[in-house]
């Protein structure tokens, strides 16, 4: 599925099932999207959940961690004005092959008590609602609620 192809003295080879993107100079695209110290994360997996939302969501989030950079390098292909229409075609019907669940716009920010999916206190993880009981019952270090 290689097409080495040459346009604009260019020279593209790209095999989009072996994720090897070689594009004039630059000898690997992949190189220039990664990042620069990978993190590894020693967070314990949750087990229990509010609803079938939350469980959910979960799923679509770790889809989207493991997929997120062959989407990434896809996407950049697809975008990309200078190489052929072909080549575009291919990342196209590559990123159609990927999981639905595996980008990044179908995640929904949901409380982390009620699985709540509107009106979420971003810097707590909880709804508006969840937010002011527990600020109301002093559960919240730093939260007061406005007494006037």
């Amino acid at each position: 599925m290689a097409t080495p192809m040459a346009k604009h003295g260019l020279t593209i080879a790209v095999n989009l099932r072996q994720n090897v993107h070689h594009i004039g100079c630059l000898q690997n695209i992949s190189a220039l999207l990664m990042p620069r110290c990978a993190v590894q994360t020693t967070c314990p997996l949750r087990t229990n959940y509010a609803d079938w939302r939350m469980r959910r969501d979960a799923i679509r989030r770790q889809l989207t961690k493991e997929h997120s950079q062959e989407r990434r390098l896809l996407n950049c292909i697809r975008k990309n004005t200078i190489l052929p229409d072909e080549v575009k075609v291919m990342a196209d019907q590559e990123i159609a092959s990927l999981p639905r669940d595996s980008s990044y716009v179908r995640i929904r920010n949901r409380c982390a008590i009620t699985s709540r999916s509107r009106g979420v206190v971003q810097r707590w993880r909880l709804s508006r609602i969840v937010w002011r009981q527990e600020a109301d019952a002093n559960h919240m270090s730093g939260v007061q609620r406005a007494k006037w």
